[in-house]
């Protein structure tokens, strides 16, 4: 049992901070449990900013980790709309905004990441939004009910999964979208070419338009007010509202200004930490999308900013701090609805590892899965609109061996009998 004068304090009030606080409890911890958020709302979970809550479907309250009572229930120390300034290592403290310092003897850093800012004139004009924050979501679910009612134009730059979970809810709002794309295909750096084309036709099917192979270097406005959005290619596209979905950046400044070992943008960025989550102090550990983390079945260093990874590692990096043996190898997971078709993805296959496409089932009814391998080993998998197969997936990703792709392509031969 950890001596219950101990104090652990945690740096992020997402999902990764909440599952943490909760394990701690949940293994015994007696001491301190210090949750420090810069978000005056309590911790919650941010799919349904860009899925549910977004298109309407759920309530605001549904996006909580936990019920407001839990926190004192179980003698979590909320600190709620309070930035985490500065982080001394020798001393064992954390300044917070305020002037507090908290005294720790275990720390996690789950600061989570922030959009990145489109570099273009008229990004001060009030119709120019991100989406990362329950506030995000708040001011955007305003803004595409008001384009609907309209018939406003909202223009998206990103085709990315935020990109595309919002050119969805704004459609069903009955807004008019166009989304601007560097790339040939949406998702074309996650899917590649193949599968970036099923989501061009799902999304055209809908009424959006694909302006591709093209960035955003101006908006334009009057009194304060969206106008329009220019392209490199000379392009004016009519908007009243602009979206910036060109990704979300680490935030490790904090952990920079201590000194912690960090990986580099080139590579992913985030803070660098082991399998047991642990970074290059002893005493911290960094959770979430934060945390760039060795991956032990994939041989890599790895950032995730999904759902999935913020709930598991949260939960181990909380295990880890109580010096249980840790060793986080889950298969990346994500999952994302758009219309009438939802899917969920395992596994890490970037451009230029794997060397083929192989679909099961018809892609074009959207209802399929679709794996990328690499002399024929699975590196990952994609499963739309087909459920409960993600468990065989994973465990053929696991299993690293090569796979026969006509057996893989084949609905009639099961996911189980192969890479047995």
């Amino acid at each position: 049992m950890v001596d219950a004068d101990q104090t652990f304090v945690i740096v992020g009030g997402g999902l990764a901070g909440a599952k943490a606080a909760e394990t701690l409890r949940e293994e015994g911890f007696r001491g301190r449990v210090i949750l420090v958020c810069d978000e005056r709302d309590r911790p919650y979970e941010r799919p349904a900013l860009s899925k549910g809550y977004l298109t309407g479907k759920d309530e605001r309250d549904s996006v909580f980790v936990h019920e407001p009572s839990w926190y004192a229930r179980h003698h979590i120390e909320l600190h709620l709309g309070q930035p985490a300034v500065a982080l001394d290592r020798e001393a064992h403290t954390v300044r917070l905004g305020d002037g507090t310092v908290l005294k720790y003897d275990k720390l996690l850093l789950a600061t989570g990441a922030e959009p990145r800012r489109l570099d273009v004139p008229g990004t001060d004009l009030v119709g120019v939004h991100h989406l990362r924050r329950l506030a995000h979501a708040d001011r955007l679910r305003q803004v595409l009910t008001a384009l609907g009612r309209d018939n406003g134009h909202l223009v998206i730059a990103g085709g990315g999964w935020i990109g595309l979970e919002v050119a969805a809810a704004a459609r069903g709002y009955g807004a008019e979208v166009t989304v601007v794309e560097a790339q040939p295909t949406p998702l074309h750096d996650v899917l590649g070419p193949e599968l970036g084309q099923v989501f061009t036709e799902l999304h055209g099917d809908h009424g959006v338009r694909f302006h591709f192979g093209a960035r955003l270097t101006s908006i334009s406005g009057q009194d304060g007010v969206v106008l329009a959005a220019h392209t490199d290619d000379g392009e004016e596209h009519p908007a009243h509202d602009v979206l910036a979905a060109v990704g979300a950046a680490p935030r490790t400044a904090l952990a920079e200004a201590a000194g912690l070992a960090l990986v580099d943008r080139e590579h992913g960025g985030g803070i660098a930490v082991d399998a047991s989550l642990r970074t290059s102090d002893p005493d911290i550990y960094a959770a979430g999308d934060v945390a760039a983390a060795h991956h032990p079945l994939l041989d890599t260093r790895l950032r995730v900013e999904h759902w999935a990874n913020a709930l598991n590692g949260g939960l181990a990096a909380a295990r880890a701090m109580l010096g249980r043996m840790v060793r986080y190898d889950r298969v990346p997971y994500f999952f994302s609805d758009q219309y009438d078709i939802g899917l969920e993805y395992s596994g890490y296959a970037p451009p230029g590892t794997y060397d083929q496409v192989v679909i099961r089932g018809d892609a074009g009814r959207r209802q399929f899965v679709a794996f990328w391998l690499s002399e024929g080993r699975v590196l990952a998998g994609m499963n739309v609109n087909v459920w409960d197969v993600t468990d065989q997936i994973q465990r053929l990703i696991r299993h690293g061996e090569p796979v026969d792709a006509d057996a893989l392509a084949d609905p009639s031969v099961p996911l189980e009998s192969l890479g047995a």
